[in-house]
């Protein structure tokens, strides 16, 4: 693909440079073109924003691969467009050290006589669309699970319920035997166990339905710390928590985002063994599109909520997986508290991020849309 820049553009000459710059700073995707010696000519606000790099003007006439340092890939991206005779259209790029992925088109600019004065990167940030996609996949993977999950869970409660009332009445007729009453202790306390396996994983597979009411974050973090302290021992742990005020209400089913936060709290303090901390943050976040690709797409306010320990941390390997259904790395956990979370935050039209390092700990980022009313703010 290339662009032409002898073809001129009728009605051009009623209107200047500063205009079609305009246009280019207005569009709602990335453009960024160089030039053939290698220098950045255009690069507009989305572009930045996407690369997640400061805006200066200076940019312009500075060699691309400076202004690009930390985004190696695009780079090479730009660096192959005077190489190549076949670019690339509709490509994908997951940026480095990122969770963006962009979608983008590499063109050619021509000059009057047909040769290549340049190259124009042209791109969208994707990474919306790219979870919503995942969640539709996660959703269907899920309903199959689930109607499997429920059968098979259907037919344990009976035969578990059948476990313990016998375990009972088997303890009342050996009062006098300390031996085995520990042993038939330990039979009910596991039948327990795994019935409430079977209750969280009955729990999991049943669709949400959310409640939506206006909703304070300040009062379901409240809340969320309350019901934690009935769950997980704290010990010395110290919990503190810090709201921006006049935070906008969320539009979201209050129960739900409690046991989402709750979830994250017990997590936390399970990973803390009882000595630590755990801070928590809520502020308003950037807005984000409601229809991500949409041509009418509009942003809509967001909270985020950051929910961090000082604990040991977790693995690369452990923090990619952690949100799966039934994997977990605990001796008796079920692998569905956090897998319970995710749902959640999708069931909000939300998204949650973690990271998390042997030296600094996790930490929990989750961001969920709010009303896009402004008589809905406090």
């Amino acid at each position: 693909m290339s662009v032409h820049a002898r073809s001129p553009v009728r009605g051009a000459r009623f209107v200047g440079d500063r205009f079609f710059r305009q246009i280019v700073d207005s569009m709602r995707n990335g453009v960024l073109a160089i030039t053939r010696d290698g220098r950045v000519a255009v690069m507009n606000e989305v572009a930045y924003r996407v690369f997640d790099l400061t805006p200066s003007p200076k940019d312009v006439g500075r060699p691309f691969g400076e202004v690009l340092h930390s985004q190696p890939d695009v780079a090479r991206i730009l660096a192959s467009a005077f190489e190549l005779h076949l670019l690339p259209n509709r490509a994908e790029l997951r940026l480095k050290g990122s969770r963006a992925v962009m979608g983008y088109t590499l063109s050619h600019i021509l000059d009057d006589a047909g040769q290549v004065a340049g190259a124009a990167l042209f791109f969208k940030d994707l990474t919306r669309v790219e979870e919503l996609e995942e969640r539709e996949r996660l959703r269907d993977r899920l309903a199959a699970l689930g109607e499997m999950a429920a059968a098979i869970a259907h037919e344990l409660k009976n035969p578990l319920a059948g476990i313990e009332i016998n375990a009972g009445l088997l303890r009342r007729r050996v009062p006098d035997s300390a031996d085995l009453q520990s042993l038939v202790g330990d039979i009910i306390s596991e039948a327990k166990l795994a019935n409430a396996i079977v209750l969280e994983v009955l729990e999991f597979v049943r669709p949400i339905r959310l409640e939506v009411e206006r909703t304070s974050i300040a009062q379901v973090l409240h809340d969320a710390v309350r019901m934690a302290e009935g769950k997980v021992s704290w010990r010395d742990v110290q919990v503190t928590m810090s709201v921006e005020a006049h935070l906008p209400l969320i539009e979201g089913d209050h129960h739900q985002l409690c046991q989402l936060f709750t979830n994250l709290l017990v997590n936390a303090l399970e990973a803390l063994d009882g000595k630590g901390r755990i801070a928590i943050v809520a502020a308003a976040g950037p807005p984000a599109d409601d229809h991500p690709g949409a041509a009418d797409a509009r942003p809509v306010p967001t909270v985020i909520v950051e929910v961090t320990d000082d604990g040991p941390g977790m693995a690369a390997d452990i923090t990619d997986r952690i949100f799966n259904p039934f994997f977990t790395t605990k001796p008796q956990g079920s692998g569905l508290g956090l897998a319970i979370v995710r749902k959640i935050v999708d069931a909000h039209d939300g998204r949650i991020d973690v990271t998390s390092s042997r030296e600094r700990g996790t930490a929990f980022r989750v961001t969920v849309p709010v009303s896009r009313g402004a008589e809905w703010y406090q």
